[in-house]
């Protein structure tokens, strides 16, 4: 039987609407209710180094609050390592991250940042914060997750969601491909980045897959159905996708 594919909903750009206009409204802990409430697996926030998403009083409340898991995404930087080993979430997923981008553009290059990730995965691991590094799905970077002894990869899907015909195609054997690949070296594969109603089925169908962590399109498309069903329905096509 294929394991339940996990579904964690990113609710930064619930924070992004707030802070457009300053006061506390909308909150995201309201969302995180509804996220429980929905049947989601996880939350997932990206306290950002300019916390243009997420700040810091916001990451407090929901691990003083919820019961879901937290899977924190954080740059590799010291600021973001003391504030995960403070706050000790469940989870830590390392990305990329450029001031001037307006969201994750690509994958983290784990094998070219060895030296510099490595010690902070081993003191993330011994404060028993369960490690992903956010990366391409590529065999180079998953050995360089192999070596870095962190238990989780999670490979970014946004070049399979804009692409089309035989480069689709291609993209997503690309991801079949590494998460086989994680999983026969007993790295758990996660995905995410892009995904929507209408392209999420080709990757919850991929076996080895264990969860996704999708935000953006949820909270866009909540302008129009609201959270609850849009979690809902995304919910209802990942299983589906499983059979």
């Amino acid at each position: 039987m294929t394991p339940h594919l996990r579904l964690g909903v990113n609710i930064d750009h619930v924070a992004t609407i707030r802070n457009a206009r300053g006061g506390d409204h909308p909150d995201p802990w309201r969302a995180v209710q509804v996220v429980e409430a929905a049947g989601g697996d996880g939350i997932t926030v990206h306290l950002r180094e300019d916390r243009r998403h997420i700040r810091d009083a916001d990451l407090d409340v929901l691990m003083a609050r919820t019961t879901l898991p937290i899977n924190l995404e954080m740059a590799a930087t010291e600021e973001m390592l003391e504030i995960a080993l403070r706050h000790k979430p469940h989870a830590a997923c390392i990305v990329p991250e450029k001031r001037e981008e307006r969201t994750t553009e690509g994958g983290l290059d784990a094998a070219g940042l060895h030296n510099h990730l490595a010690p902070m995965i081993a003191r993330l691991n011994d404060a028993g914060i369960r490690v992903s590094l956010f990366i391409e799905p590529d065999a180079r970077q998953i050995d360089a997750a192999i070596r870095l002894k962190a238990p989780v990869v999670e490979l970014h899907t946004g070049r399979y969601a804009h692409c089309e015909g035989a480069e689709l195609a291609t993209e997503l054997r690309r991801i079949s491909d590494a998460a086989a690949l994680a999983a026969r070296n007993g790295i758990e594969p996660h995905a995410g980045h892009g995904l929507t109603f209408d392209n999420v089925g080709p990757i919850a169908a991929i076996p080895q897959l264990r969860e996704l962590n999708i935000g953006h399109f949820l909270i866009g498309e909540a302008i129009f159905i609201g959270l609850d069903a849009s979690i809902r329905e995304m919910r209802a096509r990942m299983d589906a996708a499983r059979g």
